[in-house]
Formats: C-alpha cells, sequence, structure tokens
C-alpha cells in the first residue's frame, strides 16, 4: 500500500481529533492525509460533501482515521452545532486546521461590498468562529493547538486587495487568541504559503493562468513550493516539538518577499521540493506549461 512519506514519526499524533476545514482540496487535503499517516483521526470540514467524502475515502484506503461534516464555516449557529457534534462523536478535540479560504482576482476598485465582505467572512470570520468554538467546547478544559493559514500579504496583495485585508486579519488574530488562551494550554500560529503548486491554481481565469507558470521566476528558490511543504510545517506546528511556539507566522514562500531588483536571483535548479504526498496532482495549469500548451 502505497503511503504518505512524513518526515514526522507515524505514532506522532496518535488518540488525537484533528479538524482540518477546507479538506476537499488542495493544501487541505494533503494536511489531511498526512496527520492522519501518522495515527491522528482526522476531521474534515468543507462545504461540498462529493469532496469530502473523496478524500475521507482515500484516507480510509490508506488504513488512516478520518470522518466529515459538511458545514459553511461563515454560519455561527450551523459551526457551534457542528463542533459540539465532532465532540459527541470523537471526544476532545485536540488540533485545529483553519484552512478553508477563497477570493477572486480584481482590483480594489472594481471589488463591491459584497464581494469584499463575502471573501473577508470566509478567510477571517470563519476561521475565528471555528476557532471560539473549538476553544469554548472543547481547548479551554483539554488544552490544544490551532494553526491558521493565511498568506503571503506582507507587501500588500495587489489584485486581491479582500483577501489580503483579512489574512492580514488572521495574522492579528492568531497574536490575540495565542495571548488570551495561553493559560488554557493553547497553542496558536499561523502559516503563509507563498505561491504553491495547488489544486487552487486550476480556479483562476485565463488572465490569472497566464501569469501562473511564470512566478516561479520571482523567487529566489526559482520554484513553487508543494502541497507537502505546508503540511509538513503544520504537523510540526501542532506537535509536541512546537511545546514553545506560540503567537507566530511561518513563511512558506521561499523567500519570495525579499526579491530585490538591487540582488536580482540568477536562475538555477538547487532547489529540490520535498515530495511527501503519494496522491499528489500537479494543477492542470502547470502540466499545460510544462507540455507547452497555451
Amino acid at each position: 500500500m502505497s503511503r504518505y512519506n512524513s518526515v514526522f514519526k507515524p505514532d506522532l499524533f496518535d488518540g488525537q481529533t484533528i479538524i482540518v476545514t477546507g479538506g476537499g482540496s488542495g493544501i487541505g487535503r494533503c494536511t489531511a492525509h498526512e496527520l492522519a499517516s501518522l495515527g491522528g483521526k482526522v476531521i474534515l470540514i468543507g462545504r461540498k460533501e462529493e469532496k469530502l467524502i473523496r478524500v475521507t475515502q482515500e484516507i480510509q484506503e490508506d488504513g488512516g482515521q478520518a470522518g466529515w461534516y459538511a458545514l459553511d464555516i461563515r454560519q455561527e449557529d450551523n459551526v457551534a452545532d457542528t463542533v459540539a457534534n465532532i465532540i459527541k462523536d470523537h471526544g476532545a478535540i485536540h488540533g485545529l486546521v483553519n484552512n478553508a479560504g477563497g477570493q477572486f482576482p480584481a482590483p480594489l476598485s472594481a471589488i463591491n461590498q459584497k464581494g469584499f465582505e463575502t471573501v473577508v467572512r470566509t478567510n477571517l470570520v470563519g476561521g475565528f468562529l471555528m476557532a471560539r468554538e473549538v476553544f469554548n467546547q472543547s481547548m479551554e478544559k483539554t488544552g490544544g493547538a490551532i494553526v491558521n493559514i493565511v498568506a503571503d500579504m506582507w507587501n500588500g496583495m495587489p489584485m486581491m486587495g479582500h483577501s489580503g485585508a483579512a489574512r492580514a486579519g488572521m495574522d492579528n488574530l492568531t497574536k490575540t487568541a495565542a495571548l488570551e488562551w495561553a493559560d488554557s494550554g493553547v497553542r496558536v500560529n499561523a502559516i503563509a504559503p507563498g505561491w504553491i503548486a495547488s489544486s487552487g491554481m486550476d480556479t483562476y481565469n485565463d488572465a490569472v493562468r497566464a501569469i501562473i507558470p511564470m512566478l516561479k521566476e520571482a523567487v529566489p528558490l526559482k520554484r513553487m513550493g508543494e502541497e507537502a511543504e505546508v503540511s509538513g510545517a503544520i504537523a510540526f506546528l501542532l506537535s509536541p516539538a512546537a511545546a514553545f511556539i506560540t503567537g507566530t507566522t511561518l513563511c512558506i514562500d521561499g523567500a519570495a518577499p525579499m526579491m530585490s531588483t538591487m540582488y536580482p536571483t540568477p536562475s538555477h535548479d538547487k532547489s529540490q521540493p520535498f515530495n511527501g504526498f503519494h496522491r499528489a496532482v500537479k494543477p492542470q495549469v502547470l502540466q499545460e506549461a510544462d507540455n507547452g500548451d497555451s
């Protein structure tokens, strides 16, 4: 049987229940697979049942434990009810990966209020609701670890201003939660992925898709990141090895924000990716670029 090739010991999360929002695709799917391969009971959350069912079946086929709950994390009452049901069905919650998110490319001048608020509710409010309910209903009593997913928005986020604003808010929320919840034994950190070769790349329009294969040239490592390189960092922050780490955001971006015209990085192939995810699928847009398709 093919298995996830994690760098961590196989029983790292034995006996632990860990929620992964947005677990039906992309980084969330990869993370769910890795956590399950390390002994965790992974609870997938997302809006589309068919995706959740498929990933749950994949994990079970690989010998892991997984379950799923369909949920729109922007609905406060539904979040509270779902977290209560998870605790009733699976016991205490030991970890939460706040991965669910979404956005659309547009300049600020073209984003209406509804569009802006929708992205903020998805990328900030929903993550807050999940963290609050998991804390209030379980982690306040038992402790635990939360990892929020933000983005490379440190220098602004042109064409994604709504998402950048929400992700910056989540970065600050991470720090606040780390302070307020420390005396309950809860650690709260964040991951800021840069350009990661994930299925989300195939959701953009043709204008954005045309740019995607060129993004690696703006990264000192001259490549995009792999889903497993983000998942590994999440697993570390959830693990006991990170017991003295809280309130921080770890950047997984190949140093892209530090690129400078004053010191351009020459092209090279010295940075080799970590391909730990045995079920990874390269985004179609990158497959087309590799094949020379327009």
